[in-house]
């Protein structure tokens, strides 16, 4: 079974910055597509960002210019950077990994974290 563990969540202020961490032990090798999704009371869940394996991305419009997303394949780690949070970014992010070589943002994804909460207020 894949196992995917986020960390770097917490409570920020609009305007503020967080990064978010995704460890397995091999998703970010050569087969895997990878993505964080997020998923809040108010909205159902939605992709935010994904990554193939030859490091090509894709963003919702909602997060364009403000979350990066990337990977090290040295320490098996997945990231989302994100800045100039809003409060409408609040939500329990999760990281997700899928075989396949291309994936858009919203791509359906195999393997799912826990997730991590992002708390931004105004």
């Amino acid at each position: 079974d894949l196992q995917l563990v986020e960390s770097g969540g917490g409570s920020v202020q609009a305007g503020g910055s967080l990064r978010l961490s995704c460890q397995s032990a091999r998703v970010t090798a050569s087969s895997y597509c990878m993505g964080w999704y997020r998923h809040s009371p108010e909205k159902k869940r939605e992709g935010v960002a994904s990554i193939n394996p030859y490091g090509g991305t894709s963003y919702a419009d909602s997060v364009k210019g403000r979350f990066t997303i990337s990977k090290d394949n040295a320490k098996n780690t997945l990231y989302l950077e994100m800045n100039s949070l809003k409060p409408e970014d609040s939500a329990m992010y999760y990281c997700a990994a899928v075989i396949a070589s291309l994936c858009e943002y919203d791509y359906d994804m195999d393997y799912w974290g826990k997730g991590t909460l992002v708390t931004v207020s105004s």
